[in-house]
């Protein structure tokens, strides 16, 4: 567990996360909250909340695993 080291690989990645979180927060808000997106708004809360749903049940069921750690990448 000491042996861990930063790298740029990784300094990328979580960029490139920050990036992608910005810009759909961007097109969320000029997109919804900005202007009216009318017979659209609907069907774009049911899809958001069913993504939440499903990556909540994903990250719920790989926390209580309890071979998570057994894998050679930890």
């Amino acid at each position: 567990m000491t042996d861990r080291s930063l790298t740029i690989e990784g300094l990328l990645g979580t960029g490139v996360v920050g990036v992608l979180a910005a810009l759909g927060v961007y097109g969320f808000t000029t997109g919804y909250l900005l202007e009216s997106p009318g017979r659209l708004f609907a069907p774009s809360v049911a899809t958001l909340g069913i993504v939440i749903a499903v990556v909540g049940t994903l990250v719920l069921l790989g926390a209580r695993s309890k071979r998570w750690r057994q894998n050679p990448y930890w």
